[in-house]
């Protein structure tokens, strides 16, 4: 969050560095780098963005429609929800203590629990849900209980669950870490002293402070478990209409050669990522608007 914020009130910052003939650019030089940005955005992400809406429209509105209420897309979608719904919240509140736990403690083994948390990040999302396959699978360390027990995980609602969550466990406690960090103990420490138990300094001093990140991290977390594809992949077993998210339902469409439905599917992942950069957008203005006032009062 406090690379975001950043982002956002570099512009006094530029304008003093442009001011200085140490640090000025020749023009061509400006527009050259612009050039590069704009034309690599153009062609590896506006372009791919607009065929996925051309390809979905390019039968018509009644071929788009019949593709998102067909009953196995109803359940991706479904599916899909309901593993955000569940992994969503179970990382806010991990992301929360982890963070509440490194930035504000000190205690033997710090480093390698900031190691764990960004093991998603560097681990393939094929090898995580191979990982619960060969713990929860019918020839696993645990498959043996669970059938005898009728439980079912891997090619089920739980594996999705458990795989989704891995993938995306670090974005909250990420986003919330560094910022935590930065603004130290100060405050909390201060409000046990007055009295306050940790519930209160929590709730009154606390998440005041990281709201914004916060809810920065919620939004990516969110955006990756709806839109993960590789862990899910593993563990779900592809069955119609029952362990298919919507990205996995679009692959089985687009292999079985129905690509305007496929396609159509697809854009629902492509509203969310524009819907999501538009949340992104809003919270990270938010955030800077924020703490420029509090620079202000500070100031005065």
């Amino acid at each position: 969050m406090a690379g975001a914020t950043t982002l956002h009130l570099g512009g006094d910052h530029a304008a003093r560095f442009e001011s200085r003939a140490a640090t000025r650019e020749a023009p061509w030089v400006k527009w050259l780098i612009l050039g590069v940005s704009l034309t690599f955005f153009a062609t590896f992400l506006l372009m791919p963005l607009i065929a996925v809406f051309v390809e979905a429209f390019r039968k018509g509105w009644g071929t788009y429609l019949t593709a998102l209420s067909d009953p196995d897309a109803l359940s991706a979608v479904r599916l899909t929800l309901t593993a955000a719904l569940i992994a969503v919240p179970l990382n806010l509140v991990f992301g929360v203590c982890a963070a509440w736990a490194i930035a504000k403690f000190e205690f033997r083994g710090k480093q390698f629990l900031i190691t764990l948390i960004d093991l998603p990040f560097s681990v393939s999302p094929v090898i995580a849900g191979l990982v619960w396959v060969l713990l929860f699978g019918a020839q696993g360390w645990f498959g043996g209980w669970l059938m005898a027990n009728d439980l079912k995980v891997i090619f089920a609602v739980p594996g999705i669950v458990l795989a989704t969550v891995f993938v995306t466990f670090p974005f909250v406690a990420r986003e919330l870490i560094p910022l935590m960090q930065a603004q130290g103990r100060e405050e909390e420490e201060a409000s046990v002293v007055l009295g306050a138990n940790g519930f209160q300094t929590f709730w009154h001093v606390t998440l005041p402070n990281i709201k914004w990140g916060l809810m920065y991290g919620v939004i990516l977390c969110n955006a990756r478990a709806m839109g993960e594809f590789g862990a899910v992949s593993v563990v779900s077993g592809h069955i119609r209409g029952q362990t298919n998210t919507l990205p996995l339902h679009v692959e089985i469409l687009y292999n079985e050669y129905q690509f305007a439905a496929a396609f159509a599917v697809a854009s629902l992942l492509a509203l969310l990522a524009i819907v999501t950069l538009v949340i992104k957008t809003w919270v990270e203005n938010r955030a800077a608007r924020a703490l420029k006032d509090s620079i202000k009062d500070d100031a005065s």
